[in-house]
């Protein structure tokens, strides 16, 4: 069974059974204060009736005569009276009562000052209300008295009443039925949205499905914005597990292609030698000894460079895996100063076409940052590097200074630059602007590894850039402040 119909049938049972509390407490009350009127008319007409009785002794016989017929205003109060004698087993009735030439049942002797006071009988298919006394004298049963009134017209009200409260619960009953279904599929319509969103997600991958709602901020709509909110998140979270997927398969595939070039040079070359130095005649080649060495050299330098270039990628690899999986590297409070001065020294003997600049690093003095020397010197050259590959001409500079509790590190060249548009791009593994490939070398993971480190120094790199007029990168870390060693 439906919500819904749960619903209806829940809200359509406690409207039926209000609706038979309702009814029988009317009918009870109604029933009640009827039947409370007839049973004071009775309870009058009988106190009238207490200094009318007669008892006397005839012919040895106990008579007695309670006035039924010498009551005042007895017959015009349109109650029924029998008299019941023991003595004689004899009745004396009133003469409404006679016309109806039936008696009322007489309970024997035995029972009769165990029966009610107040019951109901049906005389011919009359009701009656009959108030019952037995008429006890110095201790002994005489008789018994009965006075009665005719309740047909009560009975007949309360059967009306009866068949107006079963008929109007029962159009009331199909009503709230009838509107209760409608309001319960309309108050579940936006649930079915939410079911149709969800059929739709399940059988393709549109996570772009939104439930449309104006309706009010209830249960239902809050349980809707609830479903918008995390579907929006589910949307995010594939996108984002789609770029991972796409960035993990260019990974993949710029990584194998890299590798494939060193390895066929590597391959062609250890081919060569095993040609030339073969002891079959017919595999070698026809050349004298000297250009054989010659040749031997130059396939042995290439085998070594390219050897070297694979270690190097290989091991900026490693370092981006590791980055993946979450390691870091130990930290402590490094002397800035010492070590930009240690690379600006180290940084003239890298190949370069470009004039080498660096400024005064005195400002630096007693300027420590939290870190790892090894890495953060491994990120500054990955950053002049890069300048000396992209400035076949110029100058590069090195400098630093301090701004708001931070040291900026400034790495400037006057190279070729880039486009604005690269700029978001050049941290991503194996990007290079499109100007470059092919141009200069390189596989395109220092700068990855650049802002790896970065990022674990809580530092932040800012980029300016112009084609054709070059790049400056300012790397800004946070200052910390040691305890002194003593």
């Amino acid at each position: 069974m439906s919500i819904r119909w749960r619903l209806t049938a829940w809200y359509t049972c406690i409207l039926a059974v209000t609706l038979i509390l309702f009814g029988s407490a009317v009918y009870g009350v109604v029933h009640f204060n009827t039947y409370s009127e007839i049973k004071k008319k009775i309870m009058d007409q009988r106190k009238q009736m207490q200094t009318n009785i007669i008892v006397g002794i005839s012919q040895g016989q106990l008579k007695f005569d309670v006035g039924l017929e010498t009551t005042t205003d007895f017959q015009s109060s349109q109650i029924f009276g029998q008299l019941h004698n023991y003595q004689n087993n004899q009745n004396l009735v009133t003469n409404n009562l006679a016309d109806l030439k039936k008696l009322f049942p007489v309970p024997a002797t035995a029972n009769a000052t165990k029966a009610k006071q107040f019951e109901t009988y049906k005389l011919n298919g009359n009701p009656f209300m009959v108030y019952q006394e037995p008429i006890v004298v110095q201790h002994q049963l005489i008789g018994f008295l009965q006075l009665a009134v005719w309740t047909g017209h009560e009975e007949e009200l309360l059967r009306l009443m009866r068949s107006i409260l079963v008929i109007s619960a029962t159009i009331m009953v199909l009503m709230a039925t009838t509107f209760g279904l409608f309001l319960a599929r309309k108050s579940i319509a936006p649930i079915g949205k939410v079911i149709e969103a969800a059929d739709q997600i399940q059988n393709g991958s549109d996570l772009s499905v939104r439930i449309a709602y104006d309706g009010p901020q209830d249960e239902v709509g809050q349980l809707i914005n609830t479903v918008n909110n995390m579907l929006g998140r589910m949307e995010g979270f594939y996108k984002n597990l789609e770029d991972s997927y796409a960035a993990q398969r260019r990974f993949v595939s710029d990584a194998s292609h890299e590798l494939r070039t060193p390895l066929t040079t590597i391959r062609g070359n250890v081919d060569l030698l095993q040609k030339m130095w073969s002891k079959d005649d017919s595999d070698r080649p026809n050349i004298d000894e000297a250009t054989l060495h010659t040749m031997s050299l130059e396939a042995v330098s290439d085998i070594a460079d390219e050897s070297k270039r694979m270690s190097r990628l290989v091991s900026d690899m490693l370092s981006l895996a590791r980055a993946d999986t979450g390691r870091t590297f130990e930290k402590e409070p490094v002397p800035l100063e010492i070590l930009v001065e240690e690379v600006a020294r180290r940084a003239q003997m890298l190949p370069r076409q470009a004039e080498w600049i660096t400024g005064d690093f005195s400002v630096l003095n007693g300027i420590y940052i939290n870190g790892n020397k090894d890495y953060m010197q491994q990120m500054l050259f990955i950053f002049i590097e890069n300048a000396f590959k992209y400035t076949p001409a110029g100058e590069v500079i090195f400098d630093a200074f301090i701004f708001k509790n931070q040291v900026g590190i400034r790495i400037a060249d006057t190279g070729i630059g880039m486009d604005k548009e690269e700029v978001p791009y050049i941290f991503d593994r194996f990007y290079r602007a499109d100007q470059s490939r092919g141009v200069t070398e390189g596989i395109g993971l220092g700068l990855s590894i650049a802002k790896w480190i970065i990022d674990e120094l809580e530092g932040s790199v800012e980029v300016v850039t112009r084609q054709g007029e070059g790049t400056t990168f300012v790397i800004w870390l946070p200052i910390v402040f040691p305890t002194p060693l003593e």
